[in-house]
């Protein structure tokens, strides 16, 4: 799944006992320790996940001793029991029904002191039952049944504490993740929805064989009203069940008196109804706005990662895999599509027609099962055998064009590439009107935002840049993720980091003159911005609940990832034992499930070079543990010494941590230091190392182009002669080289290493660049510090940073074009340096954007503004009350969805409080602006002064309906909260926020997002504090 839909460059892990987390959600009354242990089976030793145990050191609940009707024999036992099980109750009898058994009606009270002789009686009685409790407790091996402790335990030394159903049955499972007893082989899926309702209904008839002996069937479903349930054992009968619902974990349940055995096949069939989710989750509907005016209505999917359940009753984990037969009945005036290519089409009589497609040829995990039903038109053409289409809403359709040629191109690069033909007989891009995700990589029916699939005839080159990159991601999932897919969400950078790898990859090869290079090497340094932090995670990292799931989409799955199979490649010795490791890879699992170790082994498998050390080795360093870490340089003679720490940023005194990592240290010298000949490389695995270099050596650059996930600290000296070196010839170093620089030196300073005085003198030599990546780079982390200082109110020192950066980019301000530019490297630092030269109020920046402004109105639109200048000048327009009316109005009338984002851009870049508080509820309620585009309102809104503080209050304010729009944990809502608050730097302000999210509890207190928002509100208070005398005497 793609998270991001522009090319912006813009999850802690709390392991709990699975039975404890039912606990916290739902808790039994009480757990039966007197009945008989055949209610539950024993499960074979080799299944060892299939049943969770309470330890020893958590509570005990008791079940209802004697609650059930009993024969006349065992009321002895029932007596002796309730004694035993009064010991172990937990729970205060305010708490108990005041039908319990265990519920002593007391005598009057009266205002009587007991003797001394009453008290010590009493002590000594509890004191014997409290002994005889815990000895029968610890005993040995011990299964408590009816009849008291008759037998060893050989297996269980405690039974399965199990939480309660909706309708006050036991719940045959305790944990989060399903048992491994039962595989599904296939689904018969039937779905009937109704659009006009907002409703369908469904029938689901699933395959299964028996993996291992049992008594339950577990799988998942969400908000289904289960109306018929029946069940067949082999070629027995059917016959009706009952299913059992858990709904804090979303789970159903059949119970069966007799063990299904190993090796048998049965069916289960299930039909349902349900409403057409109003989130974006599920199965849902939308609507959008044709060229007449008229309310189009559709249904979509997004199940990834956890709502396929919240569409048919499924085992809803990436291991289940099964095949699917899908069949959707629809009114006529609909087309449907799913994941295979429509097999026939049968008319109804009561006038529906039911499309039936071919079941799939692949094994699938549920959460790439997907359909759509619409009134969409499309483009198609043949690559290789596979048919290929592109749908739209019809007055869309022209914009269809260039997904369909870059969507055959790459599809025949990833054949070539990966040595494995695409499998499936067909494959559809659909632009969705109303997506939250960028894409989604459902196999053989991707879908995506209208703003990254469609693009007009006259887009720009960086508009066709975010549409190729997008499709150049989702289509690589269809080997990463689709063919081999992670066996459980921790390792979901398999998934996401691969396809994040090559989409760059691919586009450099088919097109370079998009030069994704530099997009790439941004991207890698967000990504370190965000791993520095102390509320990061590794790579591969552990996942135990619904919102850790969701928060494993974030930029060390996806960017972290990409980043470090890039410096893999980079280390390889040859440029195909990269790509040799990945076919072995695909080949050996295709199909299967893997985890992060079957990477690293079917890469070392290939490896032919005797002298390379393992890859295993290596890379598990990086996956892990989290963070990266920071190499310090320094220099005596010939020799120089490396050494390795966690480059970890916090507000804490104490930074050192015992991490250490496998560095392949690359690095070129002033004697040669711009082809890819000049990289010398040096493997650092300890603590500190040395090598040697001549003594004529002038200055070392490390990490030669950055392909490589870390941070260096070339102290006093090397920083210096690195300045003089740039100083003396801008062109010394590869801009890529120039760029890491800036990045490193700025990460450094908010580190507390190096003083912001350092910074500044290597910002000395910006007046001479002229390349997009370090000038990006330096405007960036500029004007976040503008921002900060803004935010704060420090006005005076906010001028004098405004006149320092317009006079260190002057020349380059005056050398830019506002005509039309065909160079994607040239549109991205104009738009970068025009943009920070409007936002500065530079005069003659503003006078151009409000001129050209002019000119489209005037023209009624016919005007074209470039592409890659769009926002800039609809920003500018936006500070005028009248111009954002007009602004407001051509939105509304727009088609084109790139230039329709960039004007809403604009509009949320206001400072007119009443603007910026309709366009937030407008956002929220759907009304006029897409509910989708909220987070990008939200984030455009806090670059400014009065919209951050707007904004901040309108996420307070709405968190309820923020949750219910988009899900606990997710990209969406991580966006949402780093938005609002990473330009806080007071304590009053960190107070403010740390208050409002411990309120929340359960609703995002916990959050990785959260902590991740207070660590940077305080390493921003610490930075200010440092330095502003520093800006005060050099500014």
């Amino acid at each position: 799944m793609d998270l991001f839909e522009s090319n912006s460059t813009e999850r802690a892990n709390l392991p709990r006992n699975m039975i404890e987390n039912s606990m916290f959600e739902e808790e039994p009354d009480v757990v039966d320790l007197a009945k008989d242990s055949t209610a539950f089976p024993t499960f074979p030793a080799l299944d060892p996940d299939d049943v969770a145990y309470e330890p020893r050191s958590s509570r005990l609940l008791v079940r209802g001793l004697g609650e059930n009707d009993m024969e006349e024999d065992e009321e002895d036992c029932e007596s002796s029991a309730r004694l035993l099980g009064m010991s172990f109750m937990n729970r205060s009898s305010t708490n108990r029904s005041s039908s319990s058994p265990y519920t002593r009606q007391l005598p009057p009270r009266t205002c009587s002191r007991p003797s001394a002789r009453t008290m010590v009686v009493c002590v000594l009685f509890l004191v014997i039952v409290v002994s005889m409790s815990m000895v029968l407790y610890f005993l040995p091996g011990c299964t408590f049944t009816k009849a008291g402790c008759q037998k060893p335990n050989k297996v269980n030394p405690l039974e399965p504490v199990y939480p309660l159903s909706t309708n006050g049955e036991l719940f045959p499972w305790a944990q989060l993740r399903l048992p491994k007893s039962i595989q599904p082989l296939s689904y018969d899926l039937t779905l009937h929805p109704d659009l006009d309702n907002g409703t369908f209904t469904g029938q689901t008839v699933i395959s299964m064989a028996v993996r291992h002996n049992t008594k339950r069937i577990v799988l998942h479903g969400a908000n289904l009203n289960i109306t018929r349930a029946k069940f067949k054992l082999g070629d027995g009968q059917d016959s009706n069940v009952t299913v059992l619902e858990y709904k804090p974990r979303q789970q159903l349940a059949i119970k069966f008196p007799d063990e299904l055995k190993a090796g048998q096949y049965c069916v289960l069939t299930l039909e349902y109804s349900a409403n057409l989710s109003h989130t974006y989750d599920g199965f849902y509907n939308s609507s959008y706005t044709d060229k007449d005016g008229n309310i189009r209505v559709l249904a979509a999917t997004q199940f990834e990662p956890l709502s396929a359940r919240k569409a048919f009753p499924c085992f809803d984990e990436p291991t289940f895999k099964a095949t699917f037969l899908i069949k959707i009945i629809r009114k006529p005036n609909y087309i449907t599509l799913s994941n295979m290519p429509k097999a026939q089409s049968t008319s109804r009589s009561d006038g529906l027609t039911v499309d039936e497609f071919e079941k799939t040829t692949v094994n699938m995990s549920t959460y790439l099962v997907a359909f759509v039903i619409a009134d969409f038109r499309s483009v198609s053409k043949n690559v290789s055998g596979t048919v290929v289409s592109v749908y739209s809403v019809p007055e869309k359709k022209e914009h269809t064009e260039y997904a369909l040629d870059t969507v055959a191109k790459l599809l025949d690069f990833y054949n070539n590439f990966f040595e494995i033909k695409y499998p499936l007989a067909k494959l559809d891009l659909v632009a969705i009107p109303d997506f939250l995700a960028g894409a989604m990589e459902n196999w053989g029916l991707i879908t995506f935002r209208e703003t990254t699939l469609l693009v007009g005839k006259e887009a720009s080159p960086l508009e066709k840049q975010v549409v190729a990159s997008v499709i150049a991601h989702e289509l690589a999932h269809q080997w990463f993720g689709n063919l081999v897919t992670m066996e459980w969400w921790n390792d979901l950078w398999l998934n996401e980091g691969f396809a994040t790898y090559m989409q760059y990859m691919s586009l450099l090869t088919v097109y370079p003159q998009l030069d994704t290079g530099n997009l790439f090497l941004t991207m890698r340094f967000r990504a370190m911005d965000k791993d520095a932090l102390n509320s990061s995670h590794a790579v591969s990292a552990e996942v135990n609940t619904p919102e850790q799931v969701e928060e494993m989409f974030d930029s060390v799955s996806y960017e972290k990832g990409a980043s470090i199979l890039l410096m893999l490649n980079a280390s390889l010795p040859g440029e195909q034992q990269f790509r040799k490791g990945i076919i072995q890879y695909l080949n050996q699992f295709r199909g299967l499930n893997t985890d992060t170790d079957d990477l690293w082994n079917s890469l070392t498998q290939v490896e032919v070079s005797t002298h390379y050390q393992n890859i295993s080795e290596m890379m598990s360093s990086w996956t892990s543990q989290k963070g990266f870490p920071l190499v310090t340089l320094s220099r005596s003679g010939d020799q120089v010494t490396l050494v390795q720490e966690h480059f970890l940023i916090t507000s804490e005194n104490d930074t050192h941590t015992s991490s250490l990592w496998n560095i392949p240290v690359t690095y070129v010298n002033d004697s040669c230091s711009l082809a890819p000949e000049c990289r010398q490389v040096f493997t650092l695995k300890t603590k500190s190392d040395t090598f040697k270099l001549p003594k004529s050596t002038k200055w070392l650059k490390l990490n030669y182009r950055n392909t490589g996930f870390y941070i260096v600290d070339y102290g006093n000296d090397g920083w210096t002669d690195l300045t003089d070196a740039l100083y003396k010839n801008v062109s010394v170093l590869t801009h890529e080289d120039r760029a890491s620089l800036i990045h490193n030196i700025f990460a450094l300073s908010r580190l507390g290493r190096i003083s912001f005085y350092q910074v500044l003198n290597l910002l000395s030599y910006i007046s001479n660049e002229t390349e997009t990546s370090p000038v990006t780079e330096a405007l960036l982390q500029l004007s976040n510090i503008y921002r900060l200082l803004d935010k704060r109110q420090e006005f005076d020192l906010v001028s004098r940073l405004k006149s320092y950066i317009l006079g260190q980019f002057r020349s380059l301000i005056a050398s830019q074009s506002w005509e039309e530019e065909e160079n994607v490297l040239k549109q991205e630092l104009r738009s970068a340096i025009l943009e920070t030269a409007c936002s500065l109020n530079e005069e003659k920046c503003i006078q151009q954007a409000k001129s050209l402004f002019r000119q489209f109105v005037d023209s009624n639109g016919t005007t074209r503004i470039p592409g890659d200048l769009q926002r800039i000048v609809f920003t500018v327009a936006a500070q005028s009350d009248q111009d954002w009316e007009t602004l407001l109005q051509m939105h509304y009338s727009a088609t084109y969805v790139a230039e329709k984002q960039k004007m809403l851009q604009g509009l949320a870049s206001s400072q007119n409080t009443r603007h910026i508080v309709w366009l937030l509820k407008s956002s929220l309620k759907g009304e006029g602006i897409q509910t989708q585009d909220l987070p990008l309102v939200i984030s455009t809104m806090c670059r400014g002064f009065a919209g951050y503080l707007f904004a901040w209050n309108f996420v307070q304010d709405n968190w309820d309906h923020l949750i219910e729009k988009f899900p606990l944990g997710s990209f969406t809502i991580q966006g949402i909260i780093k938005s609002v608050t990473s330009q806080f730097s007071t304590q009053a302000q960190l107070n403010q926020v740390q208050t409002f999210f411990s309120s929340l509890k359960e609703h995002g207190s916990q959050m990785r997002s959260v902590q991740e928002a207070l660590e940077t509100i305080r390493l921003n208070q610490r930075w200010m504090d440092m330095n502003l005398g520093t800006l005060r005497k050099r500014l």
